[in-house]
């Protein structure tokens, strides 16, 4: 990059590039102690991105990985990098692939909160009684009009 003085002298900058530090993922640490056991904590700044919630709900998951995250479920006080050491020397490196449970989302539920102004566990005991005719009558009742709820309407 060339600089102008006010002596009409040019000087060249040199650019000056930041290096940003790598980001490690909380799903690459469960990589590294699930499959191939590589220590990937290797400062400070990698200790500090190490979320043992994350670790520990994504290893609950494994019918073989559930007992040591209990145990670093109970053990929180304990630092990070102790946490990992843990876990990477205590779980035997295999591929696992445990899915991500997912709360279910049921579409009339909203529908029969905002008619009978209940919470989720009541309306979840409604949903069981009511049929779908009922179901579509409430629906009819809430309706207001309006763009929004045309493309609703037309979307079911």
């Amino acid at each position: 990059m060339k600089i102008a003085t006010l002596d009409g002298i040019v000087e060249i900058a040199e650019e000056v590039k930041e290096e940003k530090p790598h980001t490690i993922n909380p799903f690459d640490y469960v990589k590294a102690i699930n499959a191939n056991h590589n220590f990937i904590m290797v400062d400070e700044v990698s200790e500090k991105q190490y979320n043992p919630y994350i670790v520990n709900k994504a290893l609950s998951f494994g019918m073989d990985t559930v007992i040591q995250a209990n145990e670093m479920n109970s053990r929180p006080h304990l630092d990070k990098r102790l946490q990992f050491l843990f876990l990477i020397n205590s779980v035997r490196p295999r591929k696992r692939f445990n899915p991500w449970l997912k709360a279910e989302k049921i579409e009339d539920l909203n529908v029969i909160k905002q008619y009978y102004q209940y919470s989720t566990d009541k309306a979840l005991q409604i949903l069981n009684i009511l049929t779908p005719r009922q179901i579509d009558v409430i629906k009819e009742r809430l309706y207001t009009g309006g763009v929004k709820n045309e493309r609703q309407s037309h979307s079911d």
